[in-house]
């Protein structure tokens, strides 16, 4: 199950609670709990089901704190480790107190270590966590006997000496530097063209030669792909000349890209099929008549490898039958991996011949590796122009060498590798997304180990060290530094305008524009204000860096030090200059201002009402500007659409529906047949009731944004007493959560059926779920089963909509920042983000509330056509939430139901799974959208995501300094919101007149079970596991 919230709430932690059980009290549901959980690590995604299921049954979870000291160098072993969440370093020392401790690599999410506790070898390496890390860990005696049990399963997925580095029966330890002997080894250098060459470093098995052999489904895919043209359009396979040269059974690379484009409904762009016939050229079933290695969407001649022989069969009409049956399948599959052939495409590219398209999409893809979050975007885009693509077909082929020059840095697209240590063998395996070789870059010290593939068919990107100085030496160049008592108060850095301006005649030098890079609050403020643009209109748009210190200065810069300070660069006078120089500065000036407070007040809207100081300020700044407009005629023409700001903010804060609005526990919305849906703001009331521990209950009448500390006394007030009381955040799985005093605004970050209770401290482990917490005891099948599919989904996407449309932009930056920095709510927010975990757990409950087989394929032909019509209406927050559900542990486990389910039914889920692939940081979703025009309701969960990984990679303050360049990053992930909802969801005129009051009051008050354990239990009374 996959939670949107980022609060622990039943669904994302309920594993945790079963790894800390003592193994022998684990449940077949707490196994399923666990299961769900690792098979979405990258450590576990090779190992067979049965061997993760022994795993769910022994490991145990480990949280640990920045700084921690798992183990050191030397120590004997006691436990095997996988990382889940977080990073850690290894440190490698050439003496025994460590003092000279060398980090050769970081471990990231999905990396496993520790295998030497198989034979009791000291440890090779220290260990020490880098950030807040979680980790599964597994006992001596417990993964002795896995291995025992399960060695052939194993043996592929371990590091050497344990695992196998290629195919073969080779267990011998990587010997110690001593021992080594010249034996041949497929090793790696830039200067031989990455041919193979004799190396006496690390002795490890001769690689097998290496013939490029088609892997048996990309050969169908061929064979299909054939037999559709040969049937459809058999015109376009023929012999062809071009400069009196007859090429036999040809197609031209244009015809086949608008072919496979009329073919499939998953094909959109031209570049999305070129990278499907990539896939078919890469692996030689598709093949270029003067063996070019790339394909191309032009009037280029390529062959099918079965029309490589003279007298290649034509298909018969049941192959015909076959691949039309196929088509759609073979289409899905290269639609899913055509995005990475494409890239390889692009990448191997030499540098200088790369496109500006090409550019584009290599620089995308930078955008979601960790290893380069830290950079500027200015870096990135200067790397896409410079990345190698690397890629080697045998496990055991060594990267580099300990001890040699460093030269390059790799960052792993796919594969594995091991890092070896003379004297100690493998220390840990890097996956993929992990780096190496970082330090090269910036000393000279040489390579402090061995990098060793440790699977077939490696893929890295490379930097190497020249290419990436002269990045870095390019971008200092172009940045200017302002200081004030010799410190750095603002950074600019020079890059290449958006819009060259076009040539005339003579060519033009290209027009460049300077951004901010960091800077103080007040000089980042004065430089926006120096460089504002008067000329255009408002309307017509804005220098995206001024749209960007609108949406974040709260970060850096609050209202309360934004509004003094606005006001005294619009009252500025210049100090030098004639008299008409001076009255020109000053009003331009005045100008600049107006048009920024204009913006500001145009974002933040009746946000603004719930500040005092930000009112008084507007207020005070429209007396100033109405004064001066008596003298300055100039400012007359921005005096209207002030006013109008000021009218607009003061009507919405006297109109009855927004003072005093009070809202009902859980935030019900029955009531809401006539009334547009209000966004919620932190000064409106709510009804709540707080429990007590002998679950009876008492309703507060409270603030939104209240802290707990305020809840708590409003809770005291009704008891009559309240000493030592504590609030309590309770999951419907018994999960319970102190709230913090300073904590705001907790009402709306329960999770679906959570409770808040009050109690003594000492009474805390007394605290026990309501029943009423426990969700349905039957399913709404009977009622639900008679609704039309597209009634339900047009329902979900107007109610949708609507909390899609309550959702402040701003409440992405609190949410991401921390609100409790800001005392500011996020609740729209928060229930947009609850209501995608409601629809998961909606489809996993009717479903396991569903007794009848027969009735249970039903409801998933259902579910799939509601997601169907849901993508349709391109509502896809809901449409994952009802595709995540039916992946649930709960439902996808059940066998007998889905071997009951249609083929068509299957086809489509797959489909649909395909758009949900979290592979490539979710390449295959993002194609999609970039191509959807709004209104779209997009996958919430991914934006937060998106917005969590630029605020943890990089710092806020650097230097001292506001990280400028950071502001921006995450400003451009929140304008997707605004883009999203740049046009009106416009009703289907279908559906518009019918009377849909029971679909629409059904879909807007789901009742669910949220507890993954009774779900799972339910599961198995369904369809117990088979033996």
């Amino acid at each position: 199950m996959v939670a949107a919230h980022t609060s622990h709430s039943s669904s994302s932690s309920e594993w945790i609670a079963c790894l800390d059980k003592r193994p022998l009290e684990r449940s077949g549901e707490d196994v399923d709990i666990i299961f769900t959980r690792l098979k979405e690590v990258k450590a576990f995604e090779k190992f067979h089901p049965n061997l993760l299921q022994q795993i769910c049954l022994c490991g145990y979870y480990e949280n640990l704190e920045k700084g921690i000291t798992l183990f050191r160098q030397g120590d004997i072993g006691t436990n095997w480790y996988a990382v889940l969440t977080g990073s850690l370093d290894v440190k490698v020392s050439d003496t025994s107190n460590h003092q000279d401790a060398v980090t050769i690599c970081t471990l990231g999410i999905g990396t496993a270590f520790g295998e030497s506790i198989l034979d009791n070898t000291p440890r090779h390496a220290t260990i020490v966590t880098r950030e807040n890390s979680e980790l599964l860990r597994i006992e001596q005696k417990d993964f002795k006997a896995l291995w025992e049990k399960y060695r052939q399963y194993m043996s592929g997925l371990l590091a050497p000496p344990y695992g196998v580095m290629e195919t073969g029966s080779n267990n011998d330890r990587m010997p110690d530097k001593d021992n080594m002997s010249s034996s041949s080894l497929c090793s790696i250098s830039k200067n031989c063209n990455k041919t193979p060459f004799i190396d006496h470093h690390i002795p490890v098995r001769p690689a097998t030669a290496n013939v490029e052999v088609p892997s048996e489904r990309i050969l169908q895919a061929g064979k299909v792909l054939r037999n559709a043209i040969l049937s459809r359009a058999p015109h376009m396979i023929r012999d062809r000349k071009y400069h009196l040269k007859t090429y036999r059974q040809c197609c031209v690379g244009t015809e086949l890209v608008d072919w496979i484009m009329q073919q499939s409904s998953c094909v959109h762009l031209r570049t999305q099929a070129v990278g499907m016939w990539q896939v078919l050229l890469e692996e030689g079933v598709l093949n270029h008549v003067d063996q070019e290695q790339n394909f191309q969407d032009k009037y280029l001649f390529y062959r099918f490898l079965d029309d490589e022989h003279e007298d290649a069969p034509m298909p018969t009409e049941e192959e015909k039958k076959e691949c039309d049956e196929e088509l759609q399948d073979t289409m899905l599959l290269l639609s899913q991996i055509g995005p990475d052939a494409h890239m390889r495409m692009i990448l191997r590219k030499p540098p200088g011949q790369r496109t500006a398209d090409d550019l584009e999409i290599i620089y995308e893809e930078l955008l979601h590796i960790k290893a380069l979050s830290h950079l500027s975007t200015t870096v990135k885009r200067e790397l896409a122009g410079v990345l190698v693509f690397e890629s080697h077909p045998k496990a055991g082929t060594v990267l580099f060498n300990q001890g040699e020059e460093g030269t390059s840095w790799y960052i792993i697209l796919k594969g594995s590798v091991n890092v070896v240590i003379y004297g100690k063998g493998v220390v840990c395996t890097l996956h993929e997304g992990d780096d190496f070789g970082k330090l090269a870059l910036v000393n000279d010290a040489p390579r402090a180990a061995s990098i060793v593939l440790r699977e077939d068919n490696c893929h890295f990107l490379r930097v190497d060290k020249e290419d990436f100085n002269r990045i870095l030496r390019d971008v200092e160049a172009n940045t200017v530094r302002l200081k004030e008592h010799d410190q750095d108060v603002l950074v600019l850095e020079k890059i290449p305008a958006g819009n060259r301006a076009p040539n005339q005649g003579n060519s033009q030098p290209p027009q460049h524009k300077y951004i901010v890079m960091s800077g103080t609050p007040e000089k980042i403020l004065e430089h926006f204000l120096e460089t504002m643009r008067l000329e255009s209109a408002l309307s017509e748009g804005t220098d995206a860096g001024v749209l960007d210190f609108v949406m974040m200065h709260c970060i850096f810069m609050p209202n309360n030090q934004l509004c003094p300070a606005l006001m005294a660069h619009y009252h500025a006078q210049p100090s030098q200059g004639t008299e008409q120089e001076k009255m020109d500065y000053a009003l331009n000036n005045k100008r600049r201002v107006i048009r920024l407070v204009l913006q500001w007040a145009a974002l933040y809207g009746d946000v603004l009402q719930e500040d005092e100081a930000a009112m008084a300020f507007l207020e005070e700044f429209y007396v100033c500007v109405s004064d001066d407009t008596r003298m300055i005629t100039a400012l007359k023409e921005q005096l209207p659409e002030l006013e109008k700001t000021m009218k607009q903010i003061s009507e919405e804060a006297k109109a009855p529906q927004k003072k005093h609005k009070v809202l009902l526990q859980h935030f019900n919305t029955s009531d809401e047949r006539t009334q547009k849906r209000q966004p919620i703001r932190g000064s409106d009331e709510l009804l709540f009731k707080v429990y007590c521990i002998d679950q009876t209950y008492t309703t507060i009448r409270i603030p939104v944004l209240s802290s707990v500390k305020e809840v708590i006394s409003a809770v005291a007030d009704k008891l009559g007493s309240g000493d030592g009381l504590i609030l309590v955040k309770m999951s419907s799985g018994g999960e319970k959560v102190v709230l913090k005093p300073n904590d705001v605004s907790v009402f709306t970050t329960l999770s679906v059926n959570g409770r808040l209770f009050a109690c003594p401290r000492d009474q805390f482990d007394s605290l026990v779920p309501l029943q009423e917490q426990e969700g349905p005891s039957t399913g709404t099948v009977g009622m639900f089963e008679l609704m039309s599919s597209k009634d339900l989904a047009y329902q979900m996407t107007i109610y949708e909509w609507e909390l899609f449309n309550c959702v402040h932009e701003l409440e992405l930056v609190y949410h991401t920042f921390g609100r409790h920095n800001f005392k500011k709510t996020t609740a729209n927010l928060d229930l947009f983000l609850r209501r995608f975990n409601e629809l998961q757990f909606w489809v996993v409950t009717e479903i396991c509330l569903c007794s009848q087989l027969s009735k249970r394929v039903q409801l998933l032909k259902k579910f799939i056509k509601i997601a169907a019509h849901c993508k349709e209406y391109k509502n896809l927050n809901s449409f994952f939430a009802l595709i995540m559900g039916l992946s649930n542990v709960a439902v996808s486990r059940l066998t007998m139901t889905w071997e009951k389910l249609p083929s068509k039914f299957k086809k489509i889920y797959a489909e649909f799974e395909s758009l949900m692939d979290p592979s490539r940081n979710h390449r295959a979703y993002r194609l999609t959208v970039a191509k959807l025009q709004p209104p779209v309701i997009p996958f919430m969960p991914l934006l937060i995501k998106d917005m969590t990984f630029i605020h943890e990679g990089n710092k806020t303050f650097i230097d001292n300094l506001v990280n400028f360049e950071k502001m921006r990053m995450i400003s451009k992930t929140v304008r997707t919101v605004k883009f999203c909802r740049s046009q009106p969801f416009n009703p289907d005129a279908s559906l518009v007149n019918k009377n849909h009051q029971d679909v629409r009051s059904y879909v807007r008050q789901l009742s669910v079970i949220d507890n993954q354990r009774t779900l799972s239990q339910m599961s198995h009374r369904l369809e117990p596991r088979r033996a």
